[in-house]
């Protein structure tokens, strides 16, 4: 079970803290798209349902984390964990080169630790870092690679819980088998979930110079506190190039409780172009996640990737 509840936490990026918390510290300062306005377009031949359909149907976001092992690329990963009063209490923070120009290297440039990141064991105190580390750390590698054979969502294997964990960031939207009590829930565009959503795009500006639409799904503010509570997904945030309709970006913010665990947690991918190919160039998460007879876990990370060469003989 805390397989399955670390897959929700880490699946999916800002902390929502109650009136009586501290709020939390976030990483993540650097921003990425400028609105034009906040006047809801009205474009010919552009509406609701063409956005629906395009996220349902893109595979350019999940290639863009393929294409990473064509190219040799600099990654700055930071990770803060909290105590229950939100303050920080451990940092990792990590700059790697990952060369691809022959056989796979990585190289540590810097590689700091603060806190209470271990365990005596050397093991992370937190599974949501355990986790952290073994998708994004690895986000280059076999996790990624075309034509990788899916597992059948059976037993309990990593690959298992992998393949959830792609299905919610790469394909929301879709069911998720084997998630007990929340696996349907995922399913916002279907007849009878889009009734409790709002639709609105936006027109704007990402990286200074790409124009976008900005596509956003979030729960209608009317509906009741008992109908809010049970709707997972509270907000999905795409954002599209206008010249040539891929998504650029993707953020998610979900939070669900019930006897068996409790989370809140926001995750943010976005994507830029290097030599006309898109590549991942910044992932945020925030949040926390709890279940019976475990320490309640908090964390944020912002990752960074920069400075991408096309690799030689790729």
């Amino acid at each position: 079970m805390k397989k399955i509840v670390l897959l929700l936490a880490l699946s999916i990026f800002f902390f929502k803290a109650n009136s009586q918390e501290i709020p939390r510290f976030n990483p993540d300062t650097i921003k990425t798209i400028q609105l034009d306005s906040v006047v809801v377009i009205k474009a010919q031949r552009l509406n609701v349902e063409r956005f629906i359909n395009a996220i349902i149907n893109d595979t350019s976001f999940y290639q863009a984390f393929r294409n990473m092992k064509k190219f040799s690329f600099i990654a700055e990963n930071r990770i803060y964990t909290y105590d229950k009063n939100n303050k920080v209490d451990g940092k990792v923070y990590r700059k790697i080169k990952h060369n691809n120009d022959g056989p796979y290297k990585m190289e540590y440039l810097v590689k700091e630790d603060n806190g209470k990141i271990y365990k005596k064991n050397g093991k992370y105190q937190l599974y949501t870092v355990e986790m952290f580390d073994f998708i994004f750390m690895n986000a280059y590698n076999t996790d990624f690679v075309p034509n990788a054979p899916a597992s059948d969502g059976k037993g309990g294997t990593n690959e298992s819980y992998k393949d959830k964990l792609k299905t919610l960031i790469f394909n929301p939207g879709r069911p998720i088998k084997g998630l007990p009590f929340i696996g349907g829930k995922t399913q916002i565009f279907t007849a009878n979930m889009r009734q409790y959503y709002d639709y609105t795009f936006y027109s704007g500006t990402y990286l200074d110079s790409i124009p976008v639409y900005r596509f956003k799904i979030s729960v209608k503010p009317d509906l009741s506190s008992w109908t809010k509570d049970g709707l997972m997904i509270k907000e999905l945030v795409t954002i599209f190039d206008k010249r040539n309709f891929e998504i650029l970006g993707r953020y998610v913010d979900m939070k669900y409780s019930n006897m068996l665990f409790d989370f809140d947690v926001q995750m943010n991918i976005e994507m830029s172009y290097f030599d006309e190919v898109k590549l991942p160039t910044k992932i945020t998460y925030q949040g926390n996640w709890d279940y019976p007879f475990k320490k309640e876990e908090r964390a944020s990370f912002l990752v960074v990737h920069k400075d991408y060469k096309l690799a030689r003989g790729k």
